[in-house]
């Protein structure tokens, strides 16, 4: 194990080859050793320091990892917050009524008092980022098999974690491996919990192009929104409290009114969440056959009843508009995925650089010892887990997404305590759901969701043999004559899940009716059968974590004197690159920008998706644009820059030379979404609102230049 340190430390620190300035995700700490040479020669003005300082203020301090799953970044010195729209989407929605529809008419809160609370929304800051591999590895060394390995690993991590924390109550302590297990970094963060809606515009702006555009280029949305972090005494976490103050940052973002041109350079700090850059040929094909397959075909019939009833009802609208958001994008991800895999021929790339691995370790009997079974032991897991991942996926995305059967669910403990006649168990049981299924149900629509499982439960029978399925489908078959219709509207019309109201009269008049419930009883075949698949999962897995681990170890030593950077894990990292435009086939250029005049272009006032607010092109026939203007006259929109980025960086700072903020990373691109498996320099590109057109809208079509005023603005 040392000897592997060691060579990823050579692999690390000693890089000699140049880097493309476009792509990696880089550890923070490691920014001095690789990468400032290569950020000063394309135009970066910053020192290391300036990005990561873990004694003095530096811009690490100003990014937060937003909800758990995006960015953001403060952007005043009263703790203000920008992040993308779709990043504060299911918070909007959740503050959203059909009378007061923040989704659809955006919100502007004109002062302190008018901004909501957004109950289990939370910001994390980053306080440090340290590396911890020795000791981690001291502590596995004397280890004899594999369970005394993981159990002094565990044992180490809780040591390092306690003594990092100590008695600071607000710090929080995590170690998290890197480069497949074979490096480990612990992590200190502080949580805010406190965070309150301040603004976004209305969908139309906030989304427009939605599904249609998604992923695309050129691009014209205004993908933003604003919050506030609120702190309780000494600036610190504290629940949310009117007493609570906004929270003074250590540091907040300076913005840019400069704008950008070709070649400038631009750099993205967040928390990018998951890639796999070290995946073989065999993962290619999982990913393309069994999961986006899967993907591709289940989301295409949920979403297509969903969008229909959401069409046709504003409150079934509103209910669902997150849920189809967060459904549709992994889902066209998906399909553009398959399309990049098939043209950038992904699949034979990574065969022929398996190949040269296997050709480079068989020269050594060291690397034959070391990395001679990592292929064999991937390969053979990946074969294994074949046939439980198929099951599991169609369980998870077609039963596992009918919400009756989910919400009845939860209610398993309370049948079962009833049944062994403990009332006062079921009592406590149901307490401790109250506030989740009150939740749920302001977000249900019953008969949506009876079409819904119609359609999954037809899609689930085409695909799954029936010595596969859940034991209720033996029901369907014998009482029902496999007529799926009527076996979903009978346990519709029966079951006393179906709304809160229903749920509480029947548990406090007739409790033990829950017992035989038909949506209880389907709910609790369906999750029955997911623990079993996962354990196959896992039995098959048996080999992949080790193969993974000695894979990568050999790739980096392969590869030694070229500076290797980890899979993106949601840690935060930082990427280089320049605002730089490109071809995506032949005879075809596509610029780095767009503008107002492109949304007015795509304007359809008969799709929901391209509509325009009459008040923003009002604005753009009077070119009322105040300071944000190009030097052409014309409203900067979007742009483009070969960042390296995925899913997480959303709602991410782009930075210019000097650090200052020049717009929002919210999305990638069509022709590369391959992305997180191989990247393509000459294809790969980061989309970023401009922050010109985030601080137009905020000032002439919100009418909030209060917010403007409390913002740095660079000179």
């Amino acid at each position: 194990m040392k000897k592997t340190a060691l060579l990823i430390l050579f692999a690390i620190i000693l890089s000699l080859a140049p880097v493309k300035a476009d792509e990696g995700m880089w550890l923070l700490p490691l920014i001095e050793k690789l990468n400032m040479k290569k950020m000063n020669e394309i135009g970066f003005k910053l020192t290391a320091k300036d990005i990561y300082d873990i004694n003095n203020a530096s811009l690490k301090d100003a990014i937060v990892h937003f909800g758990g799953g995006c960015t953001g970044e403060i952007i005043s010195a009263e703790g203000l917050l920008l992040t993308n729209h779709h990043c504060g989407y299911g918070v909007i929605q959740r503050l959203s009524t059909v009378e007061n529809d923040y989704l659809q008419n955006g919100f502007w809160a004109m002062n302190r008092q008018q901004e909501l609370p957004s109950p289990g929304l939370s910001v994390t800051f980053l306080e440090s980022f340290t590396e911890v591999t020795k000791e981690i590895e001291k502590a596995a060394s004397k280890a004899k098999t594999e369970e005394e390995r993981t159990k002094a690993i565990e044992e180490a991590v809780k040591q390092i974690t306690d003594n990092a924390v100590k008695d600071n109550q607000f710090v929080r302590a995590r170690v998290t491996s890197m480069y497949g297990g074979n490096s480990y970094y612990l992590i200190l963060t502080k949580t805010y919990n406190d965070v309150r809606f301040v603004g976004a515009p209305p969908s139309s702006i906030g989304k427009f192009g939605a599904d249609t555009d998604n992923w695309m280029w050129p691009r014209h949305t205004g993908d933003f929104s604003l919050f506030r972090v609120y702190a309780g005494k000494d600036n610190n976490p504290a629940d949310y409290s009117p007493e609570n103050k906004p929270y003074i940052p250590k540091k907040h973002l300076t913005i840019s009114l400069k704008g950008i041109e070709q070649g400038d350079p631009a750099m993205i700090i967040g928390y990018p969440g998951r890639t796999s850059r070290f995946m073989t040929s065999a993962e290619v094909a999982e990913t393309r056959d069994v999961i986006n397959e899967n993907v591709i075909h289940v989301r295409t019939v949920r979403q297509n009843v969903l969008m229909e009833d959401m069409l046709a009802d504003p409150k079934v609208r509103l209910q669902y508009s997150s849920k189809y958001a967060s459904s549709s994008n992994f889902w066209k991800k998906a399909t553009g995925m398959n399309e990049t895999f098939a043209k950038l021929d992904v699949e034979e790339r990574r065969a022929a650089e398996e190949k040269a691995f296997a050709e480079w370790v068989q020269k050594d009997k060291k690397r034959i010892a070391k990395y001679g079974k990592a292929l064999e032991n991937i390969n053979s897991a990946v074969a294994k887990r074949e046939r439980p991942t198929y099951l599991l996926r169609y369980l998870q995305e077609a039963l596992g997404n009918i919400e009756l059967t989910a919400v009845a669910n939860h209610y398993a403990g309370v049948a079962k305590a009833l049944e062994d006649g403990n009332k006062e168990r079921a009592a406590q049981i149901t307490a401790a759901l109250q506030g989740r299924v009150e939740n749920f149900f302001k977000n249900y629509s019953a008969p949506t969701d009876r079409k819904v499982a119609k359609a999954m439960i037809e899609v689930y029978m085409n695909k799954v043999e029936a010595a596969d399925r859940p034991s209720f489908f033996e029901t369907l078959d014998k009482e029902f004559g496999g007529n799926i219709g009527k076996f979903v509207d009978d346990m519709f019309d029966r079951s006393v899940f179906t709304s809160l109201e229903s749920i509480n009269n029947t548990l406090k008049n007739n409790p033990e009716a829950i017992i035989n419930d038909p949506a209880l009883a389907v709910g609790n075949s369906i999750f029955a059968l997911m623990p079993v698949l996962q354990t196959q999962l896992q039995e098959a897995n048996a080999t992949y974590a080790q193969g993974h681990k000695d894979y990568i170890a050999g790739q980096l030593e392969m590869k030694k004197g070229m500076a290797m950077y980890p899979d993106a894990n949601s840690t935060m990292r930082m990427t280089y690159g320049q605002v730089l435009d490109y071809s995506p086939r032949d005879a075809v250029m596509y610029d780095f920008v767009t503008t107002l005049n492109g949304v007015m272009e795509k304007e359809d006032p008969d799709n929901w998706e391209f509509v325009v607010p009459e008040k923003l092109k009002e604005l753009h026939r009077n070119k009322d644009y105040g300071m944000y203007a190009m030097a052409n006259g014309e409203m900067p929109v979007a742009f483009i820059s070969n960042n390296d980025i995925t899913g997480g960086n959303s709602g991410s700072p782009v930075l210019n030379a000097y650090g200052h903020l020049i717009g929002t990373a919210f999305d990638g691109n069509w022709e590369a979404m391959s992305g997180d498996i191989i990247f393509e320099p000459n294809l790969q590109r980061c989309i970023n609102v401009d922050i010109r057109y985030t601080l137009f809208i905020i000032e002439k079509f919100g009418g909030a230049k209060h917010l403007i005023d409390e913002m740095t603005i660079a000179k």
